[in-house]
This record gives structure tokens, sequence and C-alpha cells, in this order.
């Protein structure tokens, strides 16, 4: 992994939400165990949004996954097929990391940063 040309290094994330705090921990598991996230977090929050016509709210627990943007699409293709939600939320992106924590997350995903 090399730096872009403006010098910086990029970490890729993913984030979705689940309705417990179990179903978010075995999500986040997954991506580290598979080597296809170097972390995942896991917040609770609570969520006002539209669901069949109707206002809901209620707590969900986001997990947000660093990974490479390499990486990315394969940890996708591992989580939504586990994901509880009939439709569910999958967010990411990208943005420019430090090197020491773009080559720590490149290690941990097994890309390891290029001198």
């Amino acid at each position: 992994m090399n730096p872009r040309p403006d010098g910086n290094y990029l970490v890729a994330w993913a984030s979705t939400t689940v309705d417990s705090e179990t179903a978010a921990h075995a999500l986040a598991r997954e991506g580290v165990h598979a080597r296809l996230a170097a972390c995942a977090q896991v917040e609770k929050i609570h969520s006002h949004y539209w669901w069949d016509g109707q206002l809901q709210q209620g707590d969900e627990w986001r997990i947000t996954w660093k990974t490479t943007p390499r990486s990315l699409p394969a940890l996708q293709r591992l989580l939504v097929p586990l994901h509880p939600y009939a439709l569910p939320q999958w967010l990411w992106g990208d943005g420019p990391a430090s090197p020491a924590y773009a080559a720590w997350v490149a290690a941990e995903v097994g890309t390891p940063v290029q001198a």
C-alpha cells in the first residue's frame, strides 16, 4: 500500500446497524476473524427511521470495520448475507490516515505496506 500522490495513506471503513448486541458482536467478529478487517467497533445508538410506512424508533448497535480499499468488496460479500435485516444498511468509504495506522490496518488484513 503506497501513499497517494498527495502523500496520504487510505484506510477504508464499512458500517451497518443491527437490533441486538449479540448480532453486532457476531458480525464484528466475522469480519475481523476472516482477516478482512483489522478491527471492528460496536456502539449502542438510538435510531429513528421510516419502515413499512410507519415512523419507527429503537435501540440499535452500529458496527464499523476498518479495512483496506482492496478488501472492502470481500468484506461486504462476507457480511451482507449474514445480516439479520431484510434491507441492511451497508455504508462505506475511505479516507486519509496516518502512515502508521494505515500500515497496521494493511498488515492485519494481509496487505503489507510497501516501502
